[in-house]
């Protein structure tokens, strides 16, 4: 049992902590969130703003994130910013954390959100060193450990044994913890910067059923401002029930852990895809219409997580950059007749799009609604209105 000598720690009128991996490498540092411990999947994130909508995406569920941007918490939080109604990040792991803000939206310090949400959160950590440690080795598995005060001492030996023991995403559905637990409609739109408040669009030529497998608020409100009335469900609302709504179409959201083990979800997309009903997914949703439609998905080495990834269309080799956040991608090898690939990283070459050839059913990787992030990838919400408008004649 080795307890650390507070030599090894930063300089810091804060309380010790450190970050074991579960191949024993060990990060010291200092606390800045929440006093305690998390287990998780550790992945690193290249965006350079963002932080507090990162936490909030319940994308993160399971996994510590690490800011590869060094300065973090410099324009505070704020309530409106939230992709969620709380933060589904297991911890946060940065460089250098600034305990001041200075915005004119600003309403609450990173550190203070940090502390109402439980998250765990560790500065003074050599970013560049864990990003590059991952990307030889692959996300791993790890514990964050704070120590009970700024005196206290810290079990390494543990905290390396917690992460070796920790189960990881692979195989779990994350999307049953994090989807909401009844039905509800979503009336809010885009925010307005120069009312500094979200808009409230009243025209609904849609009725679409929002299946919330993590479901980030911004998609929700660019659907919105798109001319649909929304009804968000839980993920393992059955296919009938939903039909029963005589939806003009179904979103599948974004959403945590492998889309392999949503069979619930499969079975209900099969359903949608059998009856020709227009659907869009995104991210997990994107995955689970691939499962649907006879293409396996496979785990990433590290995944993709950041805001500056070009992805280009396949059709007329335009490129976008894109908000990303996923661990598992669509593998092409056995790509069937009815499904053609629409969009490609220019990172590594995996497929970000898909298009059903028989069905007005798609399906992006990426995050098009990111906020803040790239704006260009918007477009891609369109034809999803457009099969609505030509199913309903």
């Amino acid at each position: 049992m080795t307890h650390l000598n507070q030599f090894l720690f930063p300089s810091s009128d804060q309380p010790k902590a450190l970050l074991a991996l579960e191949d024993g490498s060990v990060f010291y540092g200092t606390s800045v969130g929440y006093q305690g411990e998390s287990v998780g999947e550790v992945v690193f994130n290249t965006a350079l703003t963002g932080y507090q909508e990162i936490l909030s995406d319940p994308s993160y569920a399971g996994q510590m994130v690490t800011l590869t941007y060094p300065h973090i918490g410099n324009t505070g939080t704020n309530a409106a910013d939230d992709e969620s109604t709380s933060v589904h990040a297991k911890g946060l792991i940065v460089r250098s954390f600034s305990e001041q803000a200075s915005n004119w939206r600003n309403e609450e310090s990173l550190g203070d959100y940090l502390v109402r949400n439980k998250v765990v959160a560790i500065s003074g950590v050599d970013t560049r060193e864990l990003t590059q440690k991952l990307r030889v080795a692959g996300s791993m598995n790890a514990c964050l450990v704070v120590a009970d005060d700024i005196s206290g001492t810290i079990d390494v030996d543990l905290a390396i044994a917690k992460a070796q023991q920790h189960a990881g995403t692979s195989g779990q559905d994350l999307a049953k913890v994090v989807t909401c637990t009844e039905r509800s409609e979503w009336t809010q739109g885009t925010f307005d910067l120069s009312l500094n408040q979200h808009s409230n669009p009243e025209h609904n030529d849609f009725h679409v059923v929002c299946y919330d497998f993590g479901i980030k608020q911004n998609i929700l409100r660019i659907l919105k401002d798109l001319g649909c009335r929304l009804t968000v469900v839980p993920a393992n609302t059955p296919a009938k029930e939903v039909l029963d709504m005589n939806p003009d179409g179904v979103f599948l959201s974004n959403g945590p852990g492998d889309p392999a083990a949503c069979d619930y979800a499969i079975a209900a997309c099969r359903e949608f895809l059998d009856v020709g009903l227009p659907l869009f997914g995104i991210c997990l949703g994107h995955q689970i219409m691939a499962l649907a439609s006879d293409l396996p998905t496979m785990k990433m080495k590290f995944g993709h997580h950041g805001a500056n990834h070009p992805v280009e269309d396949c059709a007329n080799k335009t490129v976008m950059i894109t908000s990303q956040n996923h661990n598992y991608a669509v593998d092409e090898a056995a790509l069937p007749d009815h499904v053609e690939v629409t969009h490609r990283s220019l990172f590594d070459g995996s497929v970000q799009g898909i298009r059903r050839t028989d069905k007005p059913a798609y399906g992006f990787q990426g995050h098009p609604e990111a906020s803040p992030g790239p704006h260009e990838a918007k477009k891609l919400f369109i034809p999803f209105i457009q099969n609505m408008q030509q199913a309903k004649g």
